[in-house]
């Protein structure tokens, strides 16, 4: 195997506090929409590829339901834990390395294989890398242990203070930058497949190939921002640890936070997760070994939290992995203009309600007229209507307007007293002038005279509850009338 001349050793890494690394914020790098899977071997895969290969490549897998004759098949998974069923899909129930399936047995012998799943690589890990040594594919220091995992090669990077870490052929890490992923050439998936010295149940790289992580995954502390991403219990993917004491701020954009927990498993009670509102201080959540997060979207009103993780001296687990984002509060629709209300004689409606009483009449609150809350608005909830309906709606009112003044008129050509809607205190008699007197009242609460020349008996008779409109709006009226 292919690899470059180690320049320290890793043992002591198990030992030593984990430092935040340089740069930017973590989980800046993978967006945990685009994961199937948050444990590195796949091992909560629960996607529908069927196949070895991606989009369609590769063999066809064997139904799990029958495979009886093989260690594994839906009969051994009655529960469902390991995700086996009436289906072909892909699985890893055995805590292999990667999601595999049974295929048709070939003429070598072979009737199993690994699975090239692209969305089940877990937030955090970048890919598979090609390491020619000549330049290095990550230039920062480099170690080999005989005893190497995944996350002691994240932490010795970490410690050194960069963010990305790779692992190489089973026993070698190195340390790098984001700059270094800009000449880096990606090489497939499955060419990263050599098991870690360490854990068998976990793939560090290959031969000349480098798996790399952000230094982030597992970390025990931290300050997250970006918009949405994942946290890690501490020393993941490797089981936490006695006496873990860790914390992370979490302040993405936005006036709430979306919590989803895709892996939860504590040892017991005594291994606690706490979720505090970061303004206030106050306990919003709290989690532990007996007391598993529910299932779903957590939600919480709150702009930024503070996750706190303790172990107790016994702590030992797989841990937990969550991802987040933040949530804008739902945005009220502006209110819609309304459309254009035509209201027929208002400004002379609005000189009687502010004319100030006769002196010697009693004065009385004015009584608002029927149509008085007619509103040209929308319904509250209606959808707002586009333009040609607003135009449409606009035409139709003006129309019917018309025609209702028309009729008016037809009318006072017939009678000498109409009777309309209207509102004012209690007034004199109606007013007289030369030649033929146009005289308008309002009176409490409903009604309108007008026109009545002088003497007119019905005139008189009203006359002790109508009062006269202003000269000016008497006048208006006298022109549209005469007019026609």
């Amino acid at each position: 195997m292919e690899t470059r001349a180690p320049q320290g050793l890793l043992l002591l890494l198990l030992f030593l506090p984990p430092l935040p690394p340089r740069g930017a914020s973590a989980g800046s790098l993978h967006s945990p929409g685009l994961s199937e899977c948050f444990q590195v071997n796949g091992a909560d895969y629960r996607g529908h590829q069927n196949r070895t290969g991606p989009r369609g490549a590769g063999r066809p897998c064997l139904f799990w339901d029958q495979t009886q004759q093989h260690s594994y098949s839906s009969a051994s998974d009655p529960q469902g834990r390991w995700g086996l069923g009436p289906h072909n899909f892909c699985r890893n129930p055995d805590g292999d390395v990667q999601p595999w399936c049974y295929v048709a047995e070939t003429e070598e012998g072979i009737y199993w294989r690994y699975c090239d799943i692209p969305t089940c690589h877990m937030p955090g890990y970048l890919g598979c890398f090609v390491d020619s040594g000549a330049p290095p594919a990550l230039s920062g220091p480099s170690g080999t242990s005989t005893k190497l995992t995944v996350q002691v090669c994240l932490r010795f990077c970490r410690m050194k203070g960069y963010q990305l870490a790779g692992v190489e052929a089973g026993y070698a890490c190195f340390c790098g930058s984001e700059s270094d992923l800009d000449r880096g050439r990606p090489a497939p998936a499955t060419d990263c497949d050599q098991i870690c010295f360490g854990h068998p149940g976990q793939l560090c790289g290959g031969d000349g190939r480098l798996g790399i992580y952000e230094v982030s995954v597992g970390s025990c502390q931290g300050n997250w921002t970006a918009p949405q991403g994942v946290i890690y219990s501490p020393d993941f993917p490797d089981e936490y640890g006695p006496d873990r004491n860790c914390s992370w701020a979490l302040s993405p954009p936005g006036a709430a936070l979306e919590l989803t927990f895709r892996l939860f498993e504590l040892a017991d009670p005594r291994d606690r997760l706490e979720l505090r509102d970061a303004a206030s201080g106050s306990l919003l959540r709290a989690f532990d070994g007996a007391r598993p997060p529910p299932p779903g979207p957590l939600r919480l009103r709150a702009a930024a939290l503070l996750l706190s993780f303790r172990s107790d001296a016994r702590g030992h687990a797989q841990g937990f992995a969550l991802t987040y984002r933040g949530e804008s509060p739902p945005r009220r629709p502006a209110p819609a203009a309304p459309p254009p209300c035509l209201t027929l004689l208002s400004a002379g409606l609005q000189d009687a309600a502010d004319d100030r009483a006769p002196q010697g009449s009693a004065q009385t609150p004015a009584a608002s007229p029927d149509w008085a809350n007619v509103s040209c608005s929308p319904r509250p909830g209606a959808p707002e209507a586009a333009t040609g309906a607003r135009v449409f709606s606009t035409v139709t009112a003006v129309s019917v307007l018309l025609l209702l003044l028309l009729s008016l008129l037809r009318l006072l050509r017939r009678r000498s007293c109409l009777l309309a809607p209207g509102k004012g205190p209690p007034a004199l008699g109606p007013s007289r002038g030369p030649g033929r007197s146009w005289a308008v009242w309002y009176r409490r609460p409903r009604g309108v005279a007008l026109p009545c020349p002088p003497g007119d008996p019905q005139a008189e008779v009203l006359a002790a509850s109508y009062r006269p409109l202003s000269a000016s709006s008497q006048s208006s009226l006298r022109s549209l009338i005469s007019a026609l």
